[in-house]
């Protein structure tokens, strides 16, 4: 195998670990610069609305902090500290995350803080016999994973608090 000069990312490039992390960090470069590029004004008032959603979600879950617990042990055998953890985690990170999201400011922490909990859901909510119901949970969480996913990659746009560089 021969190992290829340049910025070419390819398989023979890819086996050996410094230009592997060399092709990892071009193509996070390559994301970050078409995620500032191609960022419509109009997405922004959806980062807003889906931040003041999950603010909203993550209120919800603090006022009722036993039902999340008792979904969660429901659905697997773990230690009751477990659940009680995860439920403070869920809380936090919403509330957390959806403030972020709203001001878009670390945008992208506060999409990754949040795909955790939303994969989670996806596995609880599935799990759920009422999940073909119309206007079903289940869906409700897969547009939010997406739209977070969305944004973990094209970041925070043009309506955001801008943070020096100090």
């Amino acid at each position: 195998m021969q190992v290829k000069s340049g910025n070419k990312c390819n398989f023979n490039t890819a086996l050996y670990f410094f230009t592997f992390k060399l092709c990892y960090m071009n193509l996070l470069h390559r994301l970050e610069y078409w995620g500032e590029r191609h960022h419509p004004l109009w997405m922004d008032f959806v980062r807003i609305a889906l931040g003041i959603f999950l603010v909203y979600k993550g209120v919800d879950f603090l006022n009722n902090m036993s039902d999340l617990v008792t979904l969660m042990a429901n659905q697997s055998n773990f230690g009751s500290f477990t659940y009680i953890l995860a439920g403070h985690y869920v809380v936090f990170a919403h509330i957390l995350g959806g403030v972020l999201l709203v001001f878009g400011v670390l945008t992208r922490f506060a999409c990754i803080i949040q795909i955790p909990v939303l994969l989670g859901a996806v596995f609880f909510v599935s799990t759920n016999r009422d999940m073909l119901e119309p206007y079903s949970q289940l869906l409700i969480t897969i547009i939010v994973l997406l739209l977070l996913i969305y944004f973990l990659i094209a970041g925070n746009g043009p309506l955001a608090v801008k943070m020096s560089d100090k």
